[in-house]
């Protein structure tokens, strides 16, 4: 499929939305430079003068971190800027550093390498992982590798725009994000990212229109072209017309009316027409976004990707240093609850004993791992149990395909618990357990894994891929990933009928969730929870408190009926415009 449409003189290049708005106005493109590395030999007597090279430049890269940070905070607060703390973490990390130090001195190597090769390792591992919020976390320590050798090499830093600016560029690092928005800046427009890059949350925070994912724009642009850009829609419109420059006034405009309506539903439940309650609960990754969850009406945490305390670091974290972690999420959380996801690494996954398999979507990763490692699985379980006193944390294990994996993971847990009774700390005797449904095997053996948890948590994002053989990053067939494919609906259907039978809750957590065209359908399969990104929270919301559920489920019915995707998304989109007029969105 063509992601460019052509006209007579203007042409869109569609991507993601990633922040709101439309804004109109002159390209500027951006072109990072990325510094090329070589490995280059030292003599024994240089050693000394290159770790002081490395010293200096990571010296200069903290403050100049820290001066972003300053700024981030005084703009967005201090809960948005915390990101950048998350950097500087990286370029003080006495493990990671004394590490590079040593391999300049064994191998007598320029620091330049050292620092690149060093901390590549970490990248590979995020970047071969199926998930795309890693490869948006590839990015973030992309840019803390490239200040530091910038800093080695003494080159300067640009930041300084004349006039206003839609930013063009390949990606945008946060840093990049927020130092650029000290000019004049209309929007960003990037060939690379999704919506849960740093890049695009700051931009949202910002209030700047952003649209990523667009492939091929800095091919297209030059500094100079007039452009359009719809960060609702996620379009780039280079050249655009008079009528279309109309068109986006008016969805302007109703745009800002619908954000009004959104203003103050944070704060309502998010109940149907006819009372049925839907939990709407947030995915997140780190302690700081909880609060920015709560703002948006987040009920709680449905998937914490325990994971994210692994990068960047040479061996997993001690039991204590989780337990920390996950009380503070915890009590951030409370009186909500939070679902701890175990680690979901192995294959080519970050970890730091992960190994290489040549096909990882389907090796040694989530629950497999875990049961294998299981010095390190007690050490987490611990550690969860230990967050647990006040009654709101889950624990959710990662792609189950057997009911064996399943009592062994809970066998596990009950020897966790009994670890700590003997050393006399306090956990909840009574946790939920729960397990994430995304092979087609778990899909299939939906009632029979119920009957061993307390919920089942539905990740779409797998759970497709693996349906429908496709591998989602691949833009060779990336039209191939269909999340409203019948076979997919009518799977999503058994999934909780399978878990209502055994009286066990059922949730999504998977892009699929945060998914407008997607929410009454959800509904009307009786799905218990939503878990999504938190910027969508309110449009779901709205969605949700829009509909009743008895018209929800012969909603339902009608979709599992059809018989193609283009089918069903016509007939959800043409229930959404009626049932929620004022709604926006091109669904």
């Amino acid at each position: 499929m063509d992601d460019t449409t052509h006209t007579t003189d203007e042409f869109v290049i569609k991507g993601i939305a990633a922040a709101p708005g439309i804004a109109m106005g002159p390209a500027y493109l951006y072109t990072k430079q990325v510094p090329r590395v070589e490995r280059k030999p030292i003599l024994p007597d240089e050693v000394e003068a290159e770790i002081e090279r490395l010293n200096a430049a990571n010296a200069r890269s903290e403050k100049e971190l820290r001066k972003v940070l300053a700024f981030a905070e005084q703009k967005l607060g201090s809960d948005s800027a915390k990101i950048f703390e998350a950097q500087i973490m990286i370029l003080t990390d006495a493990i990671l550093m004394g590490t590079i130090k040593k391999r300049i001195a064994a191998e007598l190597i320029n620091a330049e390498f050292a620092v690149t090769d060093e901390v590549n390792k970490y990248r590979q591992m995020m970047l071969a992982s199926p998930e795309e919020y890693m490869h948006e976390r590839a990015r973030d320590v992309d840019d803390v590798v490239n200040r530091i050798i910038r800093n080695i090499r003494d080159q300067k830093l640009f930041s300084k725009l004349e006039g206003a600016s839609i930013i063009v560029s390949e990606t945008l690092a946060p840093a990049d994000t927020v130092i650029f928005s000290r000019n004049q800046i209309l929007g960003y427009a990037t060939d690379l990212g999704g919506v849960t890059s740093h890049a695009a949350l700051l931009s949202r925070s910002l209030k700047i229109p952003a649209v990523v994912g667009l492939h091929s724009a800095t091919k297209q642009i030059k500094t100079g072209d007039f452009l359009a850009i719809d960060g609702y829609a996620g379009a780039l419109i280079i050249n655009p017309g008079a009528d279309t420059l109309k068109i986006l006034q008016a969805r302007a405009e109703r745009f800002l009316a619908f954000e009004q309506q959104l203003a103050g539903i944070a704060a309502l439940p998010a109940d149907t027409l006819d009372k049925k309650h839907i939990e709407l609960s947030s995915n997140i990754e780190f302690a700081e976004e909880i609060v920015f969850a709560q703002l948006q009406g987040s009920e709680g945490v449905g998937l914490f990707r325990t994971e994210m305390q692994l990068i960047g670091r040479a061996e997993y974290p001690s039991e204590d240093e989780q337990a920390a972690l996950y009380a503070g999420v915890a009590e951030a959380a409370f009186p909500h609850p939070v679902l701890f996801r175990t680690f979901d690494v192995g294959g080519d996954k970050i970890a730091p004993d992960g190994q290489h398999e040549e096909n990882p979507f389907l090796g040694w990763r989530g629950i497999r791992v875990m049961l294998d490692r299981t010095d390190i699985f007690l050490d987490q379980l611990r550690a969860i149990l230990r967050a647990s006193t006040r009654h709101n944390v889950r624990v959710m294990f990662p792609m189950v395909s057997t009911v064996t994996e399943v009592q062994r993971a809970k066998a596990l847990l009950k020897q966790a618990m009994e670890d700590l009774k003997r050393r006399g700390i306090k956990y909840d005797t009574r946790i939920r357990v729960g397990v994430m449904i995304e092979v087609p095997a778990a899909a299939v053996m939906a009632e029979q894994l119920a009957a061993e948890v307390h919920f089942l948590s539905i990740g779409t994002n797998d759970l497709v891929q693996y349906l429908m053989a496709v591998d989602r990053g691949n833009d060779a067939i990336a039209p191939l990933f269909q999340p409203f494919h019948p076979a997919v609906v009518r799977t999503l259907r058994h999934i909780v009928e399978a878990g209502h039978r055994k009286n066990v809750w059922v949730g999504v957590c998977g892009e699929m969730a945060g998914d407008p065209l997607a929410t009454v359908f959800l509904v009307g399969i009786g799905v218990d929870e939503l878990s999504v990104i938190p910027p969508v929270l309110p449009e779901i919301k709205k969605i949700i408190r829009s509909i009743k559920l008895k018209d929800a489920k012969r909603v339902a019915d009608k979709v599992c009926a059809l018989h193609t995707e283009r089918e069903i998304r016509a007939f959800l989109s043409s229930i959404i415009k009626n049932k929620v007029p004022e709604i926006p969105f091109d669904l």
